[in-house]
């Protein structure tokens, strides 16, 4: 699994970054990924990343400025161009439908595939936004200028390692029922025994747990959203002692990003959304304020990424 940032930028582009816009790829054997927020010039960033459009699932938008948002539409129009034709399912705040459904008719837009929006309030929120036997993503608001919000990604646990021994002991011999079993499915063999994947198997191995958060100040939510998180992604858009301006504009500094990491138990910070006063050069710097908190802290480039391994076997698993 791994987290791809097409834009680290704050606001608008410019030399050194583009503006926001990440991507969740997914393990095999999905094939897929999904897309975190679209700023302007996301779809040409992603023609220098290993993923196709066509393989693209699902997109969250956080919230509705235009640096996470002005990529969106020719994005969705190109995926059509580039071989798309299975459903997206597409989530943010209410308006959304409204900004896509405008710019279309203006523009006579149409598309190859199913595009069903998700619009987030308080009601949408109080379960899980999508989930599957694979993945649960859950939605919170943060604390900006307009409304936005962070999402938490939740792999589902799955089994550890096939016991061979306790296989063959019990009649069963590599082919099918080992794939079931390894997929966390309960067998029942020919002669009526039901055998589990937990009396089978080494242990359970955890599920990954990502957190994408939007622009925001420090808030409980965000805490809540990023609580023993394999890898956190935090707007740090102003260095340290900027606290003021950065609350001004709904924003955080490197040191309250970390702060948050280190509070909540997160395993890893991966900070972006960079005021543009700061050069690429002077991202080692933000990167020491940060560590100075927790010291598994990173500045995001652009179009570079971030890797999260699957946990080892274990006893038990968890959500966080």
């Amino acid at each position: 699994m791994k987290v791809w940032f097409m834009g680290t930028g704050a606001g608008r582009p410019n030399k050194h970054r583009n503006v926001t816009g990440a991507a969740l790829q997914l393990p095999d054997p999905h094939c897929a990924w999904w897309l975190f927020d679209a700023g302007e010039a996301t779809q040409h960033q992603l023609m220098k990343l290993p993923l196709k459009l066509s393989k693209l699932e699902k997109i969250f938008i956080t919230h509705l400025h235009g640096d996470h948002l002005y990529g969106l539409p020719g994005l969705l129009s190109t995926r059509s161009f580039d071989g798309g034709v299975s459903r997206l399912d597409m989530y943010g705040p209410i308006g959304l439908r409204s900004y896509i459904d405008t710019v279309f008719a203006l523009t006579g837009t149409a598309l190859d595939y199913e595009l069903v929006i998700h619009e987030l309030d308080d009601r949408a929120i109080a379960k899980p936004v999508c989930e599957d036997e694979c993945f649960k993503v859950e939605a919170m608001p943060l604390v900006h200028r307009v409304p936005c919000y962070g999402y938490r990604i939740t792999e589902s646990d799955a089994p550890g390692r096939l016991l061979t021994d306790k296989l063959k002991k019990l009649g069963l011999e590599a082919g099918p029922l080992y794939g079931k079993l390894k997929r966390g499915e309960t067998v029942t063999l020919a002669d009526g025994r039901v055998v589990t994947p937990a009396s089978v198997t080494d242990g359970i191995i955890p599920g990954r747990i990502v957190t994408m958060l939007g622009d925001t100040s420090p808030c409980v939510n965000a805490m809540l959203l990023a609580r023993g998180a394999d890898l956190l992604v935090h707007e740090a858009t102003f260095a340290a002692g900027m606290e003021t301006k950065a609350h001004e504009f709904g924003h955080s500094t490197t040191v309250e990003a970390a702060t948050a990491a280190r509070d909540a138990g997160a395993k890893q910070l991966v900070m972006t959304h960079f005021s543009g006063r700061y050069n690429n050069e002077e991202l080692s710097l933000l990167e020491r304020e940060a560590r100075a908190i927790f010291p598994n802290s990173h500045a995001a480039l652009d179009l570079g990424y971030f890797e999260i391994e699957r946990k080892e076997s274990g006893t038990s698993g968890g959500c966080g």
